[in-house]
C-alpha cells in the first residue's frame, strides 16, 4: 500500500512513520511531504493509497491542497487542534488523529481504511459524493411594502395558491406573496423535505404536527398557525391518489 504523509514538523513526521511500519513493515510510505505547494505539485503527478495529513501546514491549510487536485483516495487527518474536524469529514477525511498520535488509535484508522476497502469501491464512493448536488432554493425573497425580505426555507412550513396568487406560511405564522406559481415553487423545492399534497398545497416535512385519517380513504393534515378557512381551504387534505406516496414519503 502507498502511504503519503504531509506534515510539516519533521519529529512528527518521522515518529508517524515509525509507527506505521510497526503496524505492518510492507507499507510503502513513498513520500513526506511538508507544504500545500509541494503536496500539490505531487499528488499531481502521482497516485497514492492513503493520504495522512496534517491540517496546519507552513503555507497554509491542508485543505488548499485537495481544493486544486483531484483525490481519489482516503485522507486520515493528523492535528493537534480539534476545530477542523467538520471540515475534515467534507474532504475524503476517513478518521481525524489528534497528536500526540497514540498507536492503538492510528491501528484503529488503519483498520477502518482496510474495511472500506474490503466493503466497497471507495473510488465510486467518492465520485458519488463529489457528483454535483441538486441546487434547491434555500431562501425565498419577497416584497413588504417597500422593503425586501429574505425568507429561510427552513422557517416555511406550506406554501399553497389562493385566487391568483402564491403564498408562503412561516412557522412563526407569517404569510409572504412569492412571485412564482405553485408548479414552479414545487420545482425549485427539495423533494425530501417538502410534498405537494394537492393541487393547492404544498406542505413541509417538518411542519406537519399531526395527521389522521380523513373521509374517502384521504388524510387530514394539521400544520401549526395555519387556518384552512383563512386560506380558503375547509381542511389541508392529502389528495387520495397521493396518499400512498405520500406514505412512502413519510418513511423515507
Amino acid at each position: 500500500m502507498k502511504i503519503l504523509i504531509i506534515e510539516d514538523e519533521s519529529l512528527a513526521s518521522k515518529r508517524l512513520k515509525r509507527l506505521l511500519l510497526e503496524i505492518d513493515s510492507d507499507f510503502n510510505i513513498i513520500n513526506s511531504l511538508e507544504s500545500v505547494e509541494d503536496s500539490v505539485n505531487f499528488l499531481a503527478n502521482n497516485k497514492v493509497d492513503l493520504i495522512f495529513s496534517d491540517i496546519q501546514l507552513a503555507d497554509g491549510l491542508s485543505f488548499e491542497i485537495f481544493e486544486k487536485v483531484n483525490i481519489n483516495c482516503p485522507i486520515i487527518f493528523t492535528t493537534a487542534y480539534n476545530q477542523y474536524a467538520i471540515n475534515a469529514f467534507n474532504t475524503n477525511g476517513i478518521d481525524y488523529l489528534l497528536k500526540p498520535i497514540e498507536q492503538d488509535r492510528l491501528a484503529q484508522s488503519i483498520e477502518k481504511f482496510n474495511s472500506l476497502n474490503s466493503s466497497i469501491d471507495f473510488q465510486s464512493l467518492i465520485q458519488s459524493i463529489n457528483k454535483p448536488k441538486e441546487n434547491y432554493k434555500q431562501r425565498f425573497m419577497i416584497k413588504v411594502g417597500e422593503k425586501l425580505k429574505s425568507i429561510p426555507i427552513s422557517e416555511v412550513t406550506t406554501f399553497y395558491s389562493l385566487q391568483k396568487g402564491t403564498y408562503l406560511l412561516t412557522n412563526s405564522g407569517r404569510n409572504y406573496v412569492v412571485d412564482y406559481s405553485l408548479s414552479q415553487v414545487f420545482e425549485l423545492l427539495n423533494p425530501e423535505l417538502f410534498f405537494k399534497i394537492n393541487r393547492k398545497c404544498i406542505v413541509s416535512i417538518g411542519g406537519i404536527s399531526e395527521i389522521n385519517v380523513h373521509s374517502n380513504s384521504r388524510l387530514k393534515l394539521t400544520i401549526p398557525n395555519l387556518d384552512p378557512l383563512a386560506i380558503g381551504f375547509e381542511d389541508i387534505i392529502v389528495a387520495r391518489e397521493k396518499v400512498n406516496e405520500f406514505k412512502t414519503w413519510l418513511d423515507n
